[in-house]
């Protein structure tokens, strides 16, 4: 795949192309002022994550909490424990874009 630039002087640049039978799912996942996602669970087949707005933690695998800040992006490697997923602030909403490549009649998401 190639970068296609037009004389409007915008960029297109290709970022998947995926020829298999499977679904390409996302998901938006909007948290209130300390709002969390309150049991753990696995993505079966992995997950892309990438934060839209605000500050949101996470934990895979027992590894120690991370800060995820608006821009910043995460790979959960299929199976992984994602035993924390909250809003990392009280007083401001956050939101995040998951998104999730599963072979048809399978689950995103599973709980641990």
């Amino acid at each position: 795949m190639s970068e296609e630039f037009t004389t409007n002087g915008d960029r297109i640049t290709p970022v998947f192309d995926l020829p298999l039978n499977h679904r390409v799912q996302a998901m938006r996942v909007d948290y209130e002022p300390g709002g969390t996602t309150p049991w753990p669970h696995r993505h079966p087949y992995g997950a892309f994550v990438y934060v839209i707005e605000g500050a949101v933690k996470m934990a895979l695998d027992g590894q120690p909490e991370q800060t995820l800040l608006a821009g910043d992006s995460l790979y959960e490697p299929p199976g992984a424990l994602h035993a924390v997923s909250e809003n990392a602030s009280d007083s401001e909403p956050a939101s995040l874009l998951a998104v999730f490549v599963v072979p048809e009649g399978q689950e995103s998401a599973i709980p641990a």
